[in-house]
């Protein structure tokens, strides 16, 4: 598997260009060579240019909702500029319930096939609130069995299946063929209760969920740490990055 940068991280850290350009040489630096953008204002043309500058694949976003809607082809356009062949979405909102689940489904569906049609592929991102269970059924169960497996893909993240209740490792056992990307994101207990942490620092059992997703095929990993409570991000980012390098054979 390839270990990636999920940008989402360092947000803060790219506010316009000049910053942008600064904190991907720090990625860069650190030792990765893929990302993720998501969470700050890019240009397609100029974030693939340094990214190229810099030996770095752009893998995979998140993109808003509405402009994965009503401004597809658009939105395609700048992904095959990027060389990036992943479109994400952070997660559903507003009706979080099965009819929310499936108008998800069905409102964007045609912007998955254009989006197939152009050699991309859709992603959904995960947060906790799908595992809730409506008679026995959760939201998950019906994005997973009720979407195409050639439209639409998953970005696990796995300090959200933990947090939701789930085995992790069960599910990406489950999920073979669904998964070519996903979150490498930890967990930590503190008196406040659940914290992210640097991969390797929190509780989660990365002994068992790194050869998961070995065994369905994932390619992609992105190391992503929501906030870093106050410790520098790029810090964050190298912890992650030493302990999973160290313990794993990732590219």
């Amino acid at each position: 598997m390839k270990l990636g940068a999920q940008l989402y991280t360092i947000r803060e850290k790219c506010k316009d260009t000049e910053s942008l350009n600064e904190s991907l040489g720090k990625i860069a630096a650190i030792g990765y060579k893929y990302i993720q953008l998501s969470g700050f204002p890019y240009d397609p043309a100029a974030v693939r240019a340094r990214a190229d500058e810099l030996g770095l694949s752009i893998i995979l976003t998140h993109s808003p909702a509405d402009r994965i809607v009503n401004d597809t082809d658009k939105l395609i356009e700048e992904h095959i500029l990027m060389g990036c062949p992943n479109i994400g979405i952070g997660g559903f909102w507003g009706d979080h319930t099965p009819e929310g689940a499936r108008k998800f489904l069905a409102d964007f569906r045609p912007a998955m096939e254009k989006m197939a049609a152009k050699g991309l592929k859709f992603q959904y991102h995960n947060h906790a609130f799908e595992f809730e269970r409506f008679d026995g059924v959760t939201l998950f169960d019906i994005l997973k069995n009720e979407s195409d497996p050639e439209l639409m893909g998953f970005t696990l993240d796995t300090y959200w299946v933990q947090y939701g209740g789930v085995c992790v490792t069960e599910l990406i056992k489950s999920l073979k063929g669904r998964i070519n990307v996903f979150h490498f994101k930890d967990m930590i207990m503190v008196p406040e209760g659940q914290h992210y942490a640097p991969v390797g620092e929190g509780n989660l059992s990365w002994n068992t969920i790194v050869p998961a997703f070995e065994e369905i095929g994932a390619e992609y990993g992105f190391v992503e740490q929501d906030d870093s409570y106050g410790r520098d991000v790029f810090d964050c980012m190298k912890s992650s990055h030493d302990f999973l390098r160290s313990n794993f054979k990732l590219d």
